[in-house]
């Protein structure tokens, strides 16, 4: 077991840059009290607006990114209610599982995981026919290391009038384009310990005017209720006791992107996403994604090499210092995969973390 990895390509939680490991230093008063803490909240939420850019207000929670994929379910969907769900992979799997947990009426439109929306055929005839109240879908799908096209989606939400359109962009966002506004997306769904580079602490989502009036609508009242956030910051009234280094480590991590620059960002995070895909390749191996699915710039997707154990080949990227991702659901044990997010996408490390492969890959 290691408690810090010398090579670290997990994709979430990343390394923690210096600047973000800094602020939880700060031994911070009571955020119900200060003024102090507001200024920094309404300051992270306008970087955040910028990040996913919307002119939506957008709510930060405590708590891991599932959070924000909750507490969007229950603080908008009535028992009954038609929720048509895009499946491509795990996530967008179980967040139609979630919702039908919380009583919605669930139609899922499933994928193979290897592969990313495109025909929008079978999509729109389900809209016309099923008429959701929300489409859910996921904009990078981490354990399949895929990013799908959500702007055709937003259209189809504006032209059938659908009222929601929500997206899990925790893996992207900050890594890759995530165009809330111009794509119709009314809950875009994000966490801090991905692209952001800060803890699994907190969770954040943009919330469109036409969501709120849904949401004040629902009433729902549980510990993860969106509706009090509506008045939280004029009244500097939040509905438990605010994280203040949680919202400064947030915000750090904001930070460093917005002064790196986002079309910077992106363009580091494609860098080395096609260098790590062209190696693995090169290096005999395979990648999950189709070749005709759109790869994500922030996790690269490998199946794991004809007759050798997971196991045993984790173990040895370990013993080599590199610690990667397993993968989930039919994939477990069949892929593994290269966390190119936030601090890690970065060319040095990537290079260090794609020797060590080969050298095992070659050894095996």
């Amino acid at each position: 077991m290691m408690k810090t990895y010398p090579i670290p390509m997990v994709p979430g939680p990343v390394k923690l840059p210096q600047t973000v490991l800094d602020v939880y230093q700060t031994n911070f008063g009571s955020a119900d009290l200060e003024d102090e803490f507001l200024e920094l909240y309404n300051k992270t939420e306008f970087n955040l607006k910028m990040i996913l850019s919307t002119k939506n207000r957008v709510v930060i929670q405590s708590g891991e990114g599932m959070l924000a994929l909750w507490s969007a379910l229950k603080s908008c969907l009535l028992s009954g209610d038609r929720v048509l769900a895009v499946a491509t992979g795990v996530f967008g799997d179980g967040i139609g599982d979630m919702a039908l947990s919380i009583g919605a009426d669930v139609y899922k439109i499933r994928l193979p995981y290897n592969e990313t929306i495109s025909d929008m055929s079978e999509i729109e005839a389900a809209i016309v026919q099923f008429k959701p109240k929300m489409i859910t879908a996921v904009h990078c799908e981490t354990p399949s290391g895929t990013l799908n096209p959500i702007a055709e989606l937003g259209r189809l939400k504006q032209r059938y009038n659908v009222p929601l359109l929500y997206v899990d962009a925790v893996a992207s966002a900050g890594g890759a384009p995530v165009l809330s506004d111009e794509w119709n997306i009314d809950l875009c769904l994000g966490g801090s310990q991905k692209c952001l580079s800060s803890l699994p602490d907190m969770a954040f989502l943009s919330v469109s005017e036409s969501a709120w009036d849904i949401i004040h609508n629902v009433n729902y009242v549980g510990y993860d209720a969106l509706k009090p956030f509506y008045k939280a910051q004029a009244a500097h009234y939040f509905p438990y006791t605010p994280n203040w280094q949680g919202v400064a480590g947030l915000n750090a991590g904001a930070e460093l992107i917005l002064n790196e620059g986002l079309v910077n960002s992106y363009a580091r995070h494609e860098t080395v996403a096609e260098f790590s895909r062209n190696k693995i390749i090169k290096m005999g191996l395979s990648l999950f994604p189709a070749s005709d699915a759109v790869p994500s710039p922030t996790v690269t997707a490998v199946n794991v090499p004809d007759g050798v154990d997971w196991p045993e080949f984790n173990l040895q990227l370990r013993q080599h210092g590199l610690v990667v991702g397993g993968s989930y659901g039919p994939m477990a044990g069949k892929v593994f995969r290269l966390g190119h997010m936030g601090t890690q996408a970065d060319m040095k490390l990537v290079k260090q973390a794609l020797n060590v492969i080969q050298d095992v890959v070659e050894k095996i």
